[in-house]
């Protein structure tokens, strides 16, 4: 669910109505979360057969993240941004990508410094958010978004064996993915903490 400047509906006396945290847009973030152990799961029982299991869970993986972009425009649609929406959001895409890049490492057809550089970097932001967040919900940038994207893409690829099907050249095409989401992964970390220290140093100022 995306950050919105929407505010929220008027009633009819013309004062603003309070948006409930049980909401459409927060339940399908919240069942992004709960699909997250199954997909690991059926990944893993796969052991690396390239089977049925394999592709299901592949697609499952596809299908949850995809539900990132229905439960913003709904929110934004609708009017039912909330600073909870916000805050699961990201959490839901980190647990979805963690999980399938561990999955990947243990299954061995990912280097493990990438899950750790990309980890580090997601549950480091994600700490961050609850240390300031009496300061306000820090929604996530548009750099974060198109991180993000970029690493659904490459996680996607990565999971689908895709190989069996097409030949073995698929892995050049898996690995300038990954190369392009750890980059950008990196990148917008660092310029998240750099906006960061602006606002406080702003603040400070007043």
């Amino acid at each position: 669910m995306s950050a919105s400047d929407t505010p929220p509906p008027a009633s009819a006396g013309g004062s603003a109505q309070r948006v409930s945290n049980w909401n459409l847009p927060n339940v399908i973030t919240v069942v992004r979360i709960l699909l997250a152990p199954a997909f690991v799961w059926m990944l893993l029982a796969d052991a690396g057969h390239d089977g049925p299991l394999r592709w299901a869970a592949a697609v499952l993986f596809v299908l949850a993240i995809a539900t990132d972009g229905v439960d913003g425009a709904i929110a934004r649609r609708n009017n039912l941004v909330t600073d909870l929406g916000k805050l699961l959001d990201p959490i839901a895409d980190k647990v979805l990508t963690g999980g399938a890049l561990i999955a990947l490492s243990i299954l061995g057809e990912l280097p493990w410094w990438v899950t750790v550089v990309i980890l580090v970097r997601e549950i480091g932001i994600t700490v961050y958010r609850f240390v300031v967040i009496r300061q306000g919900v820090i929604a996530a940038s548009r750099g974060g978004k198109i991180k993000t994207i970029v690493q659904s893409v490459a996680i996607s690829f990565a999971l689908f064996p895709l190989w069996t099907v097409l030949g073995d050249w698929i892995f050049w095409v898996n690995g300038i993915l990954m190369t392009a989401a750890v980059v950008l992964t990196v990148v917008t970390g660092f310029d998240y903490l750099w906006q960061a220290y602006k606002g406080r140093r702003a603040r400070a100022a007043r």
